[in-house]
């Protein structure tokens, strides 16, 4: 009995190592809500429904978010690609499609949540950083003195990516999140939560998917045709508040 319950466990240590030795971006997620909508006989055009998803947004001004659109494939590698807008903050990525379907039209929204998750690769890459720092300190400094610049520089380092995540100027805190390799140790080891970044992280999660609903129910109102609700929202397949509840001594 106890045998069998380790297994999935030891399956999972070992799908853990093998996505932080050879994973080198986390494009996994969890989906936290998810819905869909039909409408019969509906034509209209794509670029056209995201144009003016992208048109509300640019109105509303919210700060901190990139939209793209993106191709996914409909199966495998060697499919056809389906357009899809996508919103990204910080690691909530808001997915929608607006596609036909033989004759029905469908609107599909997806709110994923896509965790930084730290790397071999990002270790190995700070750490040939550091070694090259090391190297250059060397010839001036010495071999001792280098060593403790070097461990000087690194705790330095530390203070710095602690205190840009709960500074109350927000420019130091957007420019670590652009950088490559940084973003991802910052937000993983060193970034906290506020109250500000969870009001507007859960705003965010409540509004767009709400403005997107909206979006095509005009659509399809404009159009004479009855959004059908049928297919509805589905429960979140993770637990929301388990993600975004403060800490209880969150910094302010």
């Amino acid at each position: 009995m106890n045998a069998t319950g380790d297994k999935p466990k030891k399956s999972d240590l070992l799908r853990r190592c093998i996505d932080f030795v050879f994973e080198f971006e986390n494009k996994k997620g969890e989906i936290l809500d998810y819905w869909i909508y039909s409408a019969d006989g509906l034509n209209i055009s794509t670029q056209e429904f995201y144009a003016r998803v992208e048109g509300q947004l640019a109105a509303r001004k919210i700060p901190s978010m990139e939209i793209s659109r993106q191709e996914f494939a409909e199966a495998g590698l060697l499919s056809d690609q389906r357009l899809y807008l996508r919103l990204m903050r910080e690691r909530l990525a808001i997915t929608t499609c607006a596609a036909p379907f033989g004759k029905v039209f469908f609107f599909s929204c997806r709110t994923v949540y896509i965790p930084a998750l730290v790397r071999l690769w990002h270790i190995l890459a700070a750490g040939f950083v550091f070694y090259v720092i090391a190297r250059l300190l060397i010839i001036p400094l010495g071999v001792t003195f280098a060593g403790i610049a070097l461990i000087t520089l690194v705790f330095a380092l530390a203070a710095v990516l602690r205190n840009a995540s709960v500074a109350s100027i927000g420019d130091l805190d957007a420019i670590l999140l652009r950088i490559p390799v940084v973003s991802t140790i910052y937000e993983n080891w060193f970034r906290e939560d506020t109250y500000y970044r969870i009001d507007t992280r859960n705003l965010y999660l409540k509004l767009l998917p709400k403005l997107i609903e909206e979006l095509a129910e005009e659509t399809c109102a404009a159009k004479g045709v009855k959004l059908e609700r049928g297919l509805g929202r589905t429960p979140p397949i993770a637990d929301l508040k388990q993600l975004l509840q403060p800490d209880p001594k969150p910094t302010v």
